[in-house]
């Protein structure tokens, strides 16, 4: 097992970063290289990394016109599918890794969800690395109005929600994706745009407060989820040299 790893983190928007998963990876071992993309940072060519962790934002994976970098992380994330790299994707990271192996994710599509909301886990989740174990009805923070609606072959459901069938998958042995968002802190909810909100007829104060009150459950669920990543990632095999 390495002493420690690192993961590569793409940030896509100003207010969408790694948030408690950068400690709580740090505590499992495994360091964050955070690269603003939304802002010019440059993405390596090449992914060297021993993980690579996809955030959220508001663009389709295939969005390219409005954020260019999104066709590098796309290479990115087929080079890490390829190589078996561990993978995580968040909202847009997770919708990507759909789209990237064959699935399909279509914008504004279906009912919207915003705050803590109960997911569901499904049968597949009891034998699954990341999400076994868990309790069968967790929340989450959701931020969403495009969806996944139809998996990559091969995909393993793992949770959905009321209004999203597809919450969370995992595609072969070391790549999730997820619609919620494991990382965020009920605080960040404060600095969502209300104008956003409201066009959707939902009151930003009622989510945070809402939040709030979910989150002594919710935050160890997602504190485990980001342990066990980390120690999936220490865990894999050194690339052999040369």
């Amino acid at each position: 097992m390495r002493s420690r790893g690192t993961a590569l983190v793409v940030q896509n928007g100003p207010n969408g970063g790694p948030g408690r998963w950068a400690g709580w990876l740090a505590e499992g071992g495994i360091d964050v290289d955070v690269v603003r993309a939304d802002t010019g940072q440059a993405l390596p060519d090449r992914l060297e990394h021993e993980a690579l962790i996809v955030l959220g934002g508001g663009y389709l994976p295939d969005d390219d016109s409005r954020a260019p970098w999104l066709a590098r992380t796309r290479t990115l994330m087929g080079q890490a599918l390829e190589r078996d790299v561990p993978v995580f994707g968040i909202c847009l990271g997770g919708q990507m890794l759909a789209h990237v192996a064959g699935g399909e994710v279509k914008g504004e599509h279906g009912e919207p969800e915003f705050g803590s909301t109960v997911l569901t886990l499904l049968p597949p989740a009891a034998e699954d690395p990341l999400f076994g174990g868990l309790p069968e009805r967790p929340t989450a923070v959701e931020n969403h109005v495009d969806a996944i609606v139809r998996l990559p072959a091969g995909a393993r459901p793992l949770a959905r929600s009321e209004r999203c069938p597809h919450q969370a998958f995992r595609l072969g042995r070391s790549a999730w994706g997820v619609q919620f968002h494991p990382e965020a802190d009920p605080e960040q909810i404060a600095h969502w745009p209300v104008e956003r909100l409201s066009r959707h007829g939902v009151d930003r104060d009622e989510l945070l407060r809402a939040a709030r009150r979910a989150d002594p459950a919710a935050a160890p669920v997602w504190r485990e989820v980001a342990l066990r990543f980390a120690r999936l990632v220490r865990e894999r095999p050194a690339p052999a040299a040369g």
